[in-house]
């Protein structure tokens, strides 16, 4: 039967058009919305923007001083932790977080961080809708050889590679004969550095050789002079927003103790010159909306190396999920003026039609004076030895003195409490009670401005910064060696 002109109207009015429109929805939001991971961390300030949004997570940031994060008091019987995934199912099994969501209305909708298919299922048994397209989709596109494959269709460039199954030196060095005598090698998974390999030499090739011989396929890249750069961005049914490019903080000793890692990010307008920004959100564009051919919408974020020989762009790696630079995304200038981007992702999941002009919002999004200064800093424990931390920093606002020493100053939720320059916001992830050892991620230190030189290298600031939070841990030796070991699996995988 026909639609009457007083139904079509009814309809077409309840179309979002443009963002305010979509704001106000997300402002008026009825429908429960959980972040659920190791930390809040990663989205930061969500629950500002969207009404009835709670963070459930493992690990208690804020020593149950933040109004909108559930965690739970009892630690249950549980498997060892070796991933994401394993904290987000075992806090979709506990009965403290079942009894909060059914506490909170019926159904409801989650994001998280990382997430497999027993993911899946828990959530679906608590009536939670996944806002994120399936995990085995994502797996795929998490495979560094797959990610090659979608950006040739994509038509965006990737430092000269191969893509193939490695059985020795002998077999890389005829394979990849083209690419030159220096290369890197990346497994098809893995983060931060952990399952990237730099080899020149047979002995390079053998420190590795029993995790690249186990694959079934690598990618083996020429390797450029480089510095890595970071870009996110949203598949929505009007196309792909870009927010602006990123540098990335990479390998520096004072903050991890792999090469490779990743150690944060800085946002600031004139990073990168105009022809490298307008390149990267042209590539980025194409990539994300290649990604929409083959069935993807949402978040995802591209890492980028920028040949500092020749100032040509590359494609790294794609991160098809939010990100540990989300939170940078979701709070600079651009974002607050407009909204964030993660809001973009979930209008996708809430069975609303709306109207956006992308162009006009990338356009908007690309000017520098909707880009402010920022830089995080991500703090693993970089000795080789096990603590069991007595003393540990409270998240929040501390201030930097003349003599170079830190003092708390007041509790605050994210980084916009921030007033100058000698003020960062600090999110604690190691707490009082807890085991440090090599690689573990202790915090995430936030300031106004820049913490890199031109060339790349960390200020004096910087360094100030991350030795006066260091002091503030203590520690003592475990008396149990083995079950430190089993204590500290929090931090022995990528948390952000």
């Amino acid at each position: 039967m026909p639609k009457s002109k007083k139904t079509k109207a009814k309809n077409k009015e309840k179309v979002l058009r443009g963002i305010p429109e979509i704001r106000r929805f997300f402002y008026r939001n009825e429908k429960p919305i959980y972040f659920i991971s190791a930390t809040n961390f990663n989205l930061l300030g969500a629950d500002e923007w969207v009404r009835k949004f709670r963070f459930i997570c493992y690990i208690e940031c804020f020593d149950g001083l933040h109004p909108n994060v559930f965690s739970p008091q009892e630690e249950l019987p549980h498997e060892e932790f070796e991933s994401i995934e394993d904290i987000n199912n075992y806090l979709l099994e506990h009965k403290e977080v079942v009894e909060y969501i059914k506490k909170r209305g019926k159904g409801g909708k989650a994001l998280f961080l990382m997430f497999d298919e027993r993911t899946e299922e828990l959530a679906k048994k608590h009536k939670l809708e996944v806002c994120f397209p399936p995990a085995k989709m994502r797996d795929f596109m998490d495979n560094k050889v797959n990610t090659n494959r979608i950006a040739e269709k994509a038509g965006v460039p990737c430092v000269p590679y191969i893509l193939d199954k490695i059985n020795s030196y002998e077999d890389l060095r005829e394979k990849s004969k083209h690419l030159g005598k220096h290369l890197v090698i990346q497994l098809p998974f893995g983060d931060s550095g952990h399952t990237t390999f730099f080899i020149s030499d047979e002995k390079s090739w053998k420190k590795h050789e029993k995790e690249i011989v186990g694959e079934d396929e690598v990618k083996v890249m020429k390797r450029i002079n480089c510095r890595g750069a970071a870009q996110e961005a949203c598949v929505t049914r009007h196309g792909t927003i870009v927010a602006p490019l990123m540098t990335e903080l990479v390998g520096f000793k004072e903050l991890t103790p792999y090469k490779g890692g990743w150690c944060g990010n800085e946002i600031y307008a004139d990073a990168f010159t105009p022809r490298l920004r307008q390149k990267a959100r042209k590539y980025t564009r194409l990539f994300g909306d290649q990604l929409r051919e083959e069935g993807y919408k949402g978040y995802f974020e591209l890492d980028y190396l920028i040949d500092q020989d020749t100032n040509e762009i590359y494609l790294g790696e794609l991160n098809p999920r939010i990100t540990g630079a989300s939170s940078i995304t979701n709070h600079a200038v651009f974002a607050l003026a407009d909204m964030p981007l993660f809001m973009f992702h979930l209008l996708e999941w809430m069975d609303q039609p709306y109207k956006i002009s992308v162009n006009a919002i990338n356009a908007r999004w690309a000017r520098k004076e909707n880009i402010d200064d920022w830089c995080q800093l991500v703090i693993k424990y970089t000795k080789d030895d096990v603590l069991k931390v007595t003393n540990a920093p409270k998240s929040g606002i501390w201030r930097l003195d003349k003599k170079g020493k830190i003092h708390y100053d007041r509790m605050d939720t994210h980084r916009r409490a921030i007033d100058n320059d000698d003020e960062a916001f600090f999110l604690r992830i190691t707490r009082v009670g807890d085991y440090v050892y090599e690689g573990a991620d202790i915090g995430i230190l936030v300031l106004r401005g820049r913490l890199m030189t031109d060339k790349f290298q960390l200020k004096e600031r910087a360094k100030v910064w991350i030795k006066a939070l260091k002091d503030q841990y203590i520690g003592e030796p475990p008396s149990n060696e083995t079950l430190a070991q089993k204590e500290a699996e929090i931090g022995g995988f990528k948390m952000m």
